[in-house]
């Protein structure tokens, strides 16, 4: 009896080696498909709302210093900054975001695998300083574009999330379709989760600003706000919890809806939960599928380098010739990849419009190889924090790990035949009397 009463802790402290399942789990095509699918249309919102440009860009540095990197490095500069360069070159928000992230995004990759915690730090803290940006600079571009690609998360990460459930669950492999119709159906849930901590935060500081304003009235505004003290200080703790409940938590509240089912309340309700009964295991969970998914993103992108120079090796050995403008006439076409850039660097400028369209259409067959490799890192983002939540779901609650939500028209119901008793078997013919 005492063994068995053991076991369950023996187990439950080696669940953690459950989370290398993640890339089989993320490197499935359907995933793959699902987040590539969802990155190009991220891409392509993105891509429309530059055409109007409106960020600030140094001239002849090919868009590496932008206003963002300027606020990134010292916010008290930028004015003087934009002041300078206003009649200038101009850029995207989308583009100058997306290789902001990238640059930051691999520096703390290959900081984590060096193990330089302090550069990692670095990295991710200019993600806030970012986010503080283009809140404060773009803030309608922000808003829409966060709103499409809410809207598109939902339906696509709620997806991958389901089909990592069932898959880790029961060992199940549903197809595109019925995966993107749970998250359809439970599109809500998975919308509304991420806004509704945005609305807390947000009515809890208007309580507070509203408090503030109050004070400007003489005498007895500031005699208002002293009594309200408490109640300010409880406002306070109020956003610090719910802050590091979503910070800590937000990984969870996909795989919440995916898992149980969850509404937006209960997704809410179960992360924060997880995260403040076992902070400790959570922290451990999430620290090896960092590390394990940098190394997983590490092998994906050298075979995605190793496709490449593969790939161009035979035509460089067999294209010899220069263009008119007596430069190579492959780099034209198709620059030189490396491990560091996929696309390469820039090659020389075309010589006629057939070299032209010849690097467009190699320009874009090179931008699938990449956002397959970011779909990666999409879908294992999803996977791993999928199964991370089934861990912490037997931990916190003791749910089993094969314990999943399964919607009412998806029930298999017995065939009839089972329920009901067997007829009884027919006598055999009584012989006649003689």
């Amino acid at each position: 009896m005492g063994g068995e009463k053991d076991s369950p802790q023996v187990l439950g402290s080696s669940l953690f080696p459950k989370i290398f399942r993640a890339f089989r789990i993320a490197i499935a095509p359907s995933k793959l498909m699902i987040a590539f699918s969802a990155l190009v249309i991220i891409c392509l919102a993105g891509w429309i709302m530059d055409f109007g440009k409106t960020v600030v860009i140094t001239p002849d540095t090919q868009g590496q210093e932008t206003e963002l990197q300027i606020y990134a490095d010292d916010p008290g500069q930028l004015q003087s900054y934009i002041k300078h360069y206003k009649d200038g070159e101009r850029a995207g928000v989308f583009s100058t975001l997306w290789n902001f992230t990238a640059a930051r995004f691999h520096g703390a990759l290959y900081s984590l695998l060096l193990f330089d915690l302090p550069s990692v730090k670095a990295n991710i803290v200019d993600y806030p300083k970012a986010v503080k940006w283009v809140l404060r600079y773009h803030f309608l571009y922000c808003v829409i574009f966060f709103l499409i690609a809410l809207a598109v998360t939902s339906v696509a990460g709620g997806g991958i999330c389901r089909i990592a459930a069932l898959e880790f669950a029961r060992g199940e492999k549903p197809g595109l379709t019925e995966s993107l119709r749970f998250s359809t159906k439970k599109f809500a849930s998975f919308f509304f989760t991420p806004l509704a901590m945005v609305g807390i935060i947000i009515f809890v500081a208007l309580f507070a600003l509203l408090l503030g304003l109050i004070g400007n009235i003489p005498r007895i505004g500031e005699l208002i706000v002293g009594i309200c003290a408490l109640l300010v200080l409880a406002a306070g703790a109020l956003t610090a919890v719910v802050l590091v409940g979503t910070v800590a938590g937000f990984n969870l509240m996909f795989p919440a809806v995916a898992y149980d089912g969850s509404d937006c309340f209960d997704a809410i309700s179960r992360s924060f939960s997880y995260v403040y009964a076992k902070p400790w295991r959570m922290g451990f969970y999430t620290a090896i599928a960092a590390v394990y998914g940098a190394v997983c993103y590490v092998f994906v992108r050298f075979f995605a380098f190793l496709l490449l120079w593969s790939a161009r090796l035979p035509l460089d050995i067999g294209v010899f010739v220069q263009n008119s403008n007596e430069a190579d006439k492959l780099s034209a076409i198709w620059p030189r990849p490396s491990f560091t850039n996929l696309l390469g660097p820039s090659g020389p400028a075309a010589s006629n419009w057939c070299e032209s369209v010849a690097a467009f259409i190699v320009y874009l067959c090179l931008l699938v190889v990449v956002a397959l490799v970011v779909s990666f890192v999409i879908s294992f983002y999803f996977s791993a924090n999928t199964i991370i939540y089934s861990l912490m779901r037997n931990r916190v609650d003791g749910t089993a790990l094969d314990d999943i939500y399964i919607p009412p028209e998806e029930i298999k119901t017995e065939p009839a035949a089972e329920s009901q008793s067997k007829p009884e078997e027919e006598s055999p013919p009584q012989q006649p009397q003689e």
